[in-house]
């Protein structure tokens, strides 16, 4: 099921990038090079929440390709939300 799913339904802003990996798991994939900190952090989290919403069970991971803050490791981990850096 490894694929690019449409983040409408989800009510994600359709520049999310949103990849279902299996049934029930979705990875939220961010590809750039600046370093991700504690306020995108918090908008990753709002994002886990609208999926949650429309999938209660869901289980949510956050592939990066940028570093990513340990302020903000430890914030995403600590709310559930595994972090993959790619």
């Amino acid at each position: 099921m490894n694929k690019f799913i449409d983040p409408k339904p989800y009510g994600l802003p359709t520049s999310t990038k949103l990849k279902q990996v299996g049934t029930n798991q979705f990875d939220i994939v961010i590809q750039r090079k600046s370093r991700i900190i504690m306020r995108d952090g918090e908008g990753i989290l709002a994002k886990v929440k609208k999926i949650k919403n429309h999938a209660p069970c869901a289980k949510v991971s956050l592939k990066a390709s940028a570093p990513v803050c340990s302020k903000t490791k430890t914030f995403l981990e600590g709310n559930g939300i595994s972090v993959l850096e790619c």
